[in-house]
């Protein structure tokens, strides 16, 4: 009997990993409202019994699907900038693994929350809410960051930590638009030049300036 539990467990936990992968890109593309028990599991050839037995509802698949997002870009924007120590090259790797992640298209439609948030931002429930957590909690890390640079006195004492992750926020976000609607890449390029020149201009000492600077 354990066996078969355990077997059926492995299936649906299967299923499960399967179906936000196919969503995670689908609403990165069409937004969150896109998503239906009915065509994912058209989609996808599950029964949708099945997969109403995995979700519950369009709700908690919209839910689901936020946080698969948000554990890719945990594991390719930020856990490798984390890895390294403390200070402005902490800071310009989360940016610049941001750029790369948006450039490289982990998500096909560019940056998951920045197309999902426009969807949901003068919306209310807990989608939007999850989301609003999602960007709040980065925001929050760029500004973690650029204030323990600060700290360690590599960026200057009078440092708008706040201000500094605004704008360096903004030059990814104009970035990441520019491409996905215009199809330019250069618009990354030009991005990573104003955010290496923005932190350069808040050190203290030019070895503490960003590579590209």
């Amino acid at each position: 009997m354990k066996e078969a539990v355990d077997g059926r467990v492995a299936r649906g936990n299967e299923t499960r990993r399967l179906v936000l992968r196919r969503t995670v890109d689908l609403a990165s593309v069409e937004g969150l409202e896109a998503l239906s028990l009915g065509r994912i599991a058209t989609e996808l050839g599950i029964s949708k019994s099945g997969l109403f037995a995995l979700f519950g509802s369009k709700e908690e698949l919209q839910l689901a699907t936020v946080r698969a997002a948000a554990r890719v870009y945990e594991e390719k924007v930020v856990r490798p900038a984390l890895e390294g120590p403390a200070g402005t090259d902490r800071l310009w790797r989360l940016c610049a693994n941001w750029l790369a992640y948006s450039a490289d298209r982990v998500f096909p439609g560019g940056c998951f929350f920045y197309g999902t948030l426009a969807e949901y931002d003068a919306r209310e429930g807990a989608v939007h809410d999850a989301l609003a957590r999602a960007q709040r909690a980065w925001v929050e890390l760029v500004e973690r960051c650029a204030e323990e640079a600060r700290e360690l006195g590599e960026l200057r004492a009078g440092t708008d930590v706040p201000q500094l992750a605004f704008e360096v926020i903004a030059l990814m976000e104009t970035a990441n638009a520019h491409s996905v609607l215009h199809g330019e890449p250069d618009a990354y390029r030009r991005a990573r030049a104003g955010i290496a020149a923005r932190i350069a201009a808040a050190v203290t000492d030019r070895r503490h300036a960003p590579p590209t600077a």
